[in-house]
């Protein structure tokens, strides 16, 4: 079917008093996956029934018989890039590439975006780009630089989602990064009007004294960023947190070593929570070509063993959630060098069946995956209508048939640039469709016209 034929599906939505049912013989709920029938009444999740019930007068049926039946995903790491860098991303093609996906609600990164989000003038900016563009529900992350701490208050105000911030140079000019004294600043303010604080926590002189060799070997390179880096970064972060009785987040965790640090804080009652992202729980150090910057991000992707202790913390909850840091480029900006390449891993669309291909070689279920990548994601930005199929939230859903398998060819992403380190790779779980509200967004690959809503905070 061509994508000029396909419609948004919208007959579940004209009102409350027509409904639709999704039925299957597994369907992910938070007490687990069982055979039943959702009943969707005005883009609302109404009711999880029985798989035998009877359909209500009126009602139109979508059976998908074996294939699953999702939340859908919420990714709240990513960046879109526009205005400023459209091409490298862009909401069009980002928001597509996340409903091809199976993710129905994103949010954006403060930076790589001219402007960044650090003011509430900047935010109104982003947010009259992105309407008209969003095949999904996208919400937008504030970003703490050392100049704004005037600015974070009425941000929060203005509806972000809470505040992103560096502790080492995040690569951008317009985007610089905060000291030991301005974290604790920024912190405190943030804390104060109980505000979220979520950071990418690299310590910068540890940085400055790793070895720095410009080339293609990917041994260099990940010398580079070494684990000290993310482990001091995190135990100053931990410390300030405790003082401040702060909410922070540890962003794209790639050092196992941290876990120890991180799961006695959380036993102590600071309120820390963590993610990881797919590339570090499928990649491996070992498995990198050189001069394969398409596999460059920061932190890096670490060694195999590093690989089996991050997934220990994912099972013991000492790691919250699992999203993409979709952080794309222009192919020309991944040369062979990995000291100059651009870092970031483009993985929107291929999260979900990155993860569950792993996860299920691990002896996972993909209760687990809607947890990491649904319900956790949304409990973190405090999104109480997304992240599960229950009665009262949004009909958001990824219909996935998790045993078959694709071979991935970049060709056929919606990125706006078709550079992935997953090409190549065989993974198992094709998205079927995915629903916003109750309305299918996206059905085997082809998209609708944009639906999707901007959020905002507690909105």
């Amino acid at each position: 079917m061509k994508e000029t034929d396909v419609r948004a599906d919208t007959s579940a939505g004209a009102g409350a008093d027509v409904k639709l049912v999704l039925r299957s013989t597994r369907v992910v709920t938070p007490e687990g996956t069982r055979a039943a029938a959702v009943l969707v009444a005005g883009g609302t999740i109404e009711a999880v029934l029985p798989h035998d019930a009877v359909v209500p007068d009126g009602a139109r049926l979508e059976d998908f018989g074996d294939d699953v039946l999702l939340p859908g995903l919420v990714d709240t790491h990513v960046h879109v890039n526009d205005p400023g860098r459209t091409e490298w991303e862009g909401f069009w093609t980002a928001t597509r590439a996340a409903a091809a996906g199976g993710i129905t609600t994103l949010l954006d990164m403060p930076l790589n975006s001219l402007p960044p989000t650090t003011t509430v003038e900047h935010l109104r900016v982003k947010q009259q780009v992105a309407g008209p563009k969003a095949h999904i529900d996208t919400g937008f992350w504030g970003g703490a630089i050392p100049a704004n701490t005037k600015d974070l208050r009425p941000l929060y105000e203005a509806g972000v989602f809470g505040f992103k911030c560096f502790l080492s140079p995040s690569g951008v000019e317009e985007f610089p990064e905060l000291d030991q004294e301005q974290l604790a600043r920024s912190m405190a303010e943030i804390a104060g009007f109980g505000g979220l604080l979520i950071v990418h926590a690299e310590d910068p002189h540890h940085l400055a004294s790793a070895p720095q060799r410009s080339g293609p070997a990917y041994a260099d390179f990940l010398a580079s960023r070494p684990r000290d880096a993310e482990n001091t970064a995190i135990e100053g972060l931990i410390a300030h947190a405790k003082r401040l009785n702060a909410r922070v987040h540890v962003l794209h965790l790639s050092s196992s070593d941290a876990l120890p640090l991180i799961a006695a804080a959380k036993r102590e009652g600071v309120r820390v929570t963590v993610e990881s992202c797919p590339h570090f729980l499928t990649l491996t150090a070992e498995e990198v070509p050189d001069g394969a910057t398409e596999f460059k991000c920061c932190p890096p992707i670490r060694e195999a063993a590093n690989q089996d202790a991050l997934w220990a913390g994912l099972a013991d909850g000492t790691i919250d959630c699992v999203v993409s840091d979709h952080s794309p480029c222009t192919t020309d900006l991944k040369t062979p060098d990995f000291a100059s390449a651009w870092g970031g891993i483009s993985s929107l669309q291929l999260g979900l069946p990155a993860v569950w291909t792993e996860a299920r070689r691990r002896g996972h279920t993909l209760d687990d995956v809607a947890r990491w990548m649904s319900t956790a994601p949304a409990e973190l930005a405090g999104l109480t209508r997304k992240g599960a199929i229950e009665a009262g939230r949004d009909a958001d859903f990824a219909v996935l048939a998790p045993d078959e398998t694709f071979t991935v060819d970049p060709a056929e992403l919606f990125h706006r640039n078709q550079v992935t380190a997953y090409a190549g790779k065989t993974l198992h779980g094709v998205v079927r469709s995915t629903w916003l509200r109750g309305t299918r967004i996206a059905a085997d690959g082809v998209l609708a016209e944009p639906t999707g809503r901007l959020l905002e905070r507690n909105h």
